[in-house]
């Protein structure tokens, strides 16, 4: 049986019961404890879900210093960093494209490539603030007056003329126009609803509509074909529509629709 003074009941008896202390530490605790109340090493065995060296080992570095020797003397290995070299040629490798024709690396393909681990290539990505899997755009124009044009689009939309509407307005060409040959099943409980995958086509769409820049509604129209006559009947509903403007503003693309006579007249 071991004996334990009143201050060492006391700690390790905290110990035992503490919820924020490692899992080692409590179940040395523990361990400490069943031997000072004379359990048997089986019954500490089935206890503790533990081994007899285990207990052997404790008491022993407990009989000798006490307290102090609960403490564990292997304290984990330091978390592994990656060298400076390594961090090269991770950010190397990471700007050129992939030998097997895909898109971008991913944090698998590129650690098997570099024989390194995955999350080493995922922590140096962060860090250098890479984001291979995402993907911008822009467009390069080789107008001279771009910037001048640019500008004065930039001002419609910041500070619009008194008792002027200002419209962006823009085409989406193409649309498929699909109906269902079997019926949608509503969503129940556990299901989501449910389409079917057959479907009939009734042709293409183009889909019309004007942003109005300062209340942020949007006029929208649809039609089968994308001409310039088409644009002409759109551009008169949005017209009617705004007849308290005094000056009406529309900013859009080159489109050849758009430039027809019968549009600018």
């Amino acid at each position: 049986m071991l004996l334990l003074s009143d201050d060492e009941r006391e700690e390790l008896t905290r110990w035992a019961q503490s919820r924020t202390l490692r899992a080692g530490d409590v179940f040395r605790a523990r361990l400490i404890l069943a031997l000072a109340s004379g359990l048997s090493y089986w019954q500490i065995e089935e206890k503790l879900n533990t081994s007899s060296p285990t207990i052997a080992r404790w008491r022993a570095r407990f009989d000798e210093h006490r307290m102090e020797g609960l403490s564990p003397r292997h304290k984990g290995s330091r978390p592994r960093v990656a060298t400076p070299s390594v961090q090269a040629r991770i950010v190397r490798r990471t700007l050129q494209p992939p030998p097997d024709g895909s898109t971008h690396w991913s944090c698998r393909k590129l650690a098997q490539a570099l024989s390194i681990g995955k999350s080493t290539v995922q922590r140096v990505w962060a860090q250098a603030q890479l984001k291979p899997h995402r993907l911008d755009r822009y467009m390069a124009s080789n107008d001279p007056e771009f910037e001048r044009k640019a500008a004065d689009i930039i001002a419609l939309y910041l500070n619009p003329p008194q008792h002027a509407a200002v419209f962006c307005v823009d085409e989406k060409t193409a649309i498929q126009a699909l109906d269902r040959l079997d019926p949608v099943l509503p969503l129940s409980p556990g299901r989501a609803e449910r389409h079917g995958l057959e479907y009939f086509r009734h042709g293409t769409l183009s889909l019309y509509a004007a942003l109005n820049v300062k209340s942020g509604k949007v006029t929208g129209k649809t039609a089968r074909r994308h001409t310039s006559a088409d644009f002409i009947e759109f551009m008169t509903t949005v017209v009617e529509q705004t007849k308290w403007a005094r000056e009406i503003h529309i900013v859009l693309d080159n489109l050849s629709a758009h430039k027809t006579k019968a549009v600018e007249h």
